[in-house]
This record gives structure tokens, sequence and C-alpha cells, in this order.
């Protein structure tokens, strides 16, 4: 085994960081800085690839730096990215030829509305596992190529090339030796069939998008290439790749099918590990593929939730209610409830399983005796009923009974959160010691790649213990070493079944307010 380190890279939003662990799983080293967002028009966002690639070389630097680490330290690279964001660019000169659009940029909205007249919402979710909508890459490939003076004519040449984040960061980081994706990030184009695993002709055709522009498709957990001498000191092997909300299924040791995870961010991302067979879903789920190791593809059921810990910040920046995300946890302490108020905090609509994105916000059954305390308890518990919503159609889809959910995100270190999670979905959430699991998704990818760990069982003994082994191998889910917490539920089922009932009626106000 080759160097004492593994280095995951994780390109988010706003952020680049990087992350070294060891054998253990342990954080040896982070560093992490912010990049540009730039908004040319109401409901458009892009980055800059090139300040993503100088940000993320820097934090990587940084990270080697803090620890004295040379290129030999590192015995693997792993990549965890935020999805569908789109870049193209000129492959004789690297140069992109427009910015990054980011997945979160909605100036492809009305094209989609026309495609879905035209009939092609069901072809596109029978080949994908994805709804037609701007948030996937497709639309932004065509924006560009429509849009970007003389790019439609090199595209035609075979000049240009598409990616993804970690498709970009690869390219750059190799210079240039390898155009390359892997089968969770390509799932999220709306161009790649996972049933096929191809890029599907039919789809490019739709969107007129030539096919040499696509990157080749490659396990989550292999060697890609090697990383150009001069960013790091030498040549370290680029060896893992996966989507952020993968990456953080694969982080969280969900292996087994019936295995779900939470991601408390700025959204909601529930993911289910659904085995070796994609799942369709009849309410309000997407599709995607979870990863793909040794040639298997492990599929998934994926629920997002467009506000989580966005809430949050909304408490804190524009109502005034809190100082910092810490305070909500003292506030909703000092209640017992909310006293009867919900909030359904559908500020940009509403995500999965609801779909309505002119949906908007409500708070809802307010009385004399409501306070600061009862309305930030009700935006805690707002992200409870939303996994909760996304959990039972997950349920719905797969007919598997959930017993466990384990979390993760920033958000997932509020305690009444986490048990409010718990008691309403009648399930033992599971938070790890450490939160980092997109990162960690990332390391061990790569680092199985490299036989940094043997095989999945010696990464859940060398990270977890033995007994977490033994437990994973008879009973398929991540269960936990002393360092994890459960939260188990703890009110009766006629409470539980009264709340979710008033729930369901704030939604439903929510909805109700834009068709009056």
């Amino acid at each position: 085994m080759a160097g004492k380190y593994i280095m995951a890279l994780d390109a988010g939003t706003t952020s680049n960081r990087c992350i070294l662990f060891d054998h253990a799983g342990k954080i040896c080293s982070v560093s992490q800085r912010e990049f540009s967002q730039f908004y040319p028009k109401a409901g458009w966002v892009e980055h800059d690839p090139y300040e993503i690639f100088n940000v993320m070389i820097g934090v990587a630097r940084e990270a080697m730096m803090k620890l004295g680490a040379t290129a030999s330290d590192i015995a693997g690279i792993g990549i965890t990215n935020q999805r569908e964001t789109t870049i193209v660019w000129d492959r004789t000169n690297n140069q992109p030829v427009y910015n990054a659009i980011v997945w979160q940029c909605r100036r492809t909205s009305e094209y989609c509305s026309m495609l879905e007249k035209q009939g092609w919402e069901e072809k596109i979710r029978e080949k994908t596992g994805l709804k037609l909508d701007a948030y996937f890459s497709a639309t932004k490939i065509h924006w560009i190529l429509e849009n970007v003076e003389g790019a439609r004519e090199k595209a035609e040449k075979g000049d240009l090339l598409f990616g993804t984040v970690e498709t970009w960061l690869i390219w750059k980081l190799t210079g240039g030796k390898a155009h390359v994706t892997d089968y969770s990030n390509a799932s999220r184009t709306m161009l790649y069939n996972i049933y096929d695993l191809d890029w599907d002709q039919e789809l490019l055709d739709l969107f007129n998008i030539p096919r040499s522009m696509m990157p080749e498709v490659h396990n989550c957990s292999e060697v890609y290439a090697y990383t150009a001498p001069e960013y790091l000191g030498g040549q370290i092997p680029i060896a893992g790749a996966a989507g952020d909300q993968q990456s953080a299924l694969f982080g969280q040791q969900c292996f087994a099918p019936g295995s779900v995870k939470n991601t408390y961010g700025t959204g909601g991302f529930l993911l289910m590990n659904t085995g070796d067979k994609p799942m369709p879903s009849s309410h309000g789920l997407v599709t995607t593929i979870a990863w793909g190791v040794d040639g298997k593809i492990t599929y998934a059921l994926e629920g997002s939730v467009m506000i989580a810990g966005a809430v949050i910040q909304w408490l804190r920046d524009e109502l005034h209610l809190i100082d910092s995300a810490v305070d909500t946890e003292y506030l909703a302490s000092k209640v017992k409830d909310t006293n009867g108020c919900y909030l359904v905090p559908a500020f940009v609509g509403l995500g999965a399983p609801y779909w309505n994105p002119y949906a908007r916000g409500v708070f809802i059954g307010l009385s004399r005796g409501v306070n600061k305390s009862h309305m930030v308890r009700a935006a805690l518990e707002s992200m409870a009923f939303q996994a909760n919503d996304v959990l039972q159609a997950m349920t719905a889809d797969s007919g598997i009974a959930l017993k466990e959910l384990r979390v993760d995100g920033g958000a997932s270190a509020n305690n009444i959160l986490v048990q409010t999670q718990a008691d309403l979905s009648d399930i033992t959430v599971i938070r790890p010691a450490c939160v980092e699991t997109t990162a960690m998704g990332a390391a061990y990818l790569a680092g199985l790649a490299v036989g940094y760990w043997k095989d999945r069982e010696d990464l859940i003994v060398s990270t977890r213990g033995s007994s977490a082994a033994g437990e994973e191998k008879e009973e398929g889910n991540g269960d936990s070493s002393g360092t994890e917490e459960r939260f188990v539920p703890r009110i009766d089922e006629e409470v539980r079944s009264s709340r979710l009932k008033h729930w369901q009626k704030a939604v439903k106000c929510a909805q109700y307010w834009t068709e009056i």
C-alpha cells in the first residue's frame, strides 16, 4: 500500500474542499475555499470553470502542506462534485466557450416546457429515470450550442467537449489526457440511458448534441489517469469519482438494497440503494445510478427537497429570529411543540414527491400564543416532514419497510431535528461521528481502486470495526461502531398520525395558494 493518505476533492456549489483521510477513515487535514457566484439574469446561475480548477488546486496544496505531505504520500485521489453543472470547452486550446451553467440555473425552463408539450417527458423518463427538467445537463448543453457564437460549428467539427465538474477537473489535472466521467454523474445528464449504459442517440439527436462531445463513462472506482506533476508535485492516480449525493450514499456505507441516507444541506437529498436493477418510480421520485464498481451497477431512488437547511438561513437573514444556526436548538428546546403551527418552506416551489413549482411557502395554524420558539421549532420540523414525505414515497415504490435512516449534512448536528425525524418517520435515525460523508465516499471509492483498502469488508473493519463488518455481512446495512449516535422514535402512533395529517393539510394550502 503506497501512500499514507487518500485525498478527496469535494467540488461543491459554493466552495471547494480537499480532505486527506487515513486508513481508519479519520480526517487528517482539511482546506476549504469559496469561489464566485454569477447571476447574469434572474434565475440564471454561473461559475467560472477556471476559478473552480484554480481554487481546487489551491486547497489541495494547502491540505498537503498542513501535514508536510508530498505526492508520494497520497495513495490516490477521489473526486466528488456538484452534479448536473455543465461545462463546455474547446479541446484544441482547453478554453471554456462559456461559464459553467450551474444545476440551479433555470434559463432552459421554457425549452423544457416546449419539449413536454411535444410529448417527450415519458420517453425521457423511460430512458434516463429522470424528469424532464432544466435541473439536468442536457438542456444546458443545448443552450450553449445554440447561444454561444461559433459553438455549434466547433461542436460539429468535433472540437468541443462536455463535462460535469468532475470531468473538467480530471481533464485539467491530467493535462488533457483523460476525458471521462463516471456512471453516477452520467446518469444525471438526461442523456444517458441507465438501462443500456450508453449515451442515448435518440436523446442526443433530440437536443442536437454531437456524440463526440460526450466523455467516456467509467466505473466510480478505478484509475482513470495520473495528475500532471506540475500541479501537486508528482503523478498521483485519480481513482474515484461520484456525484455528491451518490458519494454520500457510499460514504455512509449504504451498500445493501433498502439502505437510505438523507443529506440535510441547502436542500434535502434522500437516496435509497435499490440494488442491481433500476426501480421506476410512480410516486414522484427519480431513478438514478448510485455507483458502478467492478463493472457492477448499483441503482438508487432519489427524492430532492428544495428547501432544507436554507430555512435556517431564512430565519437568520430574513426574519432575524436567530443570530446563528446553533441558536435553533436552544430556542426550539424551550417549548415542547409548535403550539399547532406548521411551516411549509415552499419558497421556490415543492420538490419530491410533489413537483409543484408554483407552490409557495405558508406559515399556518398561528394563534395568539405562538412565539419565536414555536416558529423556530416549526422550521426545524419542516425539514423532517418533507424528508418523511420522500421516505413514504420510497416505501411505496420499493415495497421495502424502512428501519434505519442515515443522516449527514450541516443541519444533522441539530438533535431536535434528528429526533423529530425519528419520531415522524417511525424509524431509527443514525448520525455518524463524522458527517463529511460526501468527501468520505470519494475517498473510499479511490482507496478501493488503488488497494488502500483491499475490499469493502476491509474498508468497514478499518473505519468502523470488526463488529460492524460482521453486522454488514449478516444484515446488509451500515450499522455502527460505538461512535455513531442513534435516535429512536419516542412518540405513539396516535400523535404521529395527527401531526402527519395536519402537515398534509398545510402542504395543500401551500399548493392551493397560487391556484386561486
